[in-house]
């Protein structure tokens, strides 16, 4: 099992590692929450830019690990704005092109501060 923490994203703000690798049958990648932040710790303004800069990062561990979009197979989304289950679609579907996963859509009253408005968790495997 490799769990390390990319240089490409923001580094953990606390015990955890940004991405944890492990060989079965296939390779798997769990890919820690992801918020909106850029690698050098700004957050980006407002929902919308956020919830790309989460995938931005999702997909920076996924390449650093040696994995591709279309290895995504699961994706949970924490959302902290009421009623942004349609930017999300529509968000989702242009990072995703046309690769589809498994995806949990969740809005919660508040994630680890309250300027972070999105949060997404992901986990990748590779045959």
């Amino acid at each position: 099992m490799k769990a390390f923490n990319p240089d490409n994203v923001v580094k953990p703000a606390s015990n955890y590692v940004q991405a944890v690798v492990h060989s079965t049958a296939a390779q798997r990648v769990v890919i820690s929450g992801q918020l909106g932040l850029f690698p050098d710790g700004t957050l980006a303004d407002g929902l919308e830019k956020q919830m790309q800069q989460a995938w931005s990062n999702v997909f920076a561990i996924m390449s650093a690990s040696g994995f591709e979009k279309q290895d995504l197979i699961r994706a949970v989304i924490y959302v902290t704005v009421p009623g942004s289950v349609a930017l999300y679609r529509q968000v989702r579907d242009e990072m995703l092109d046309v690769h589809l996963c498994a995806n949990t859509y969740v809005e919660i009253s508040a994630l680890a501060a309250p300027q972070f408005l999105v949060e997404i968790e992901a986990e990748a495997v590779r045959e």
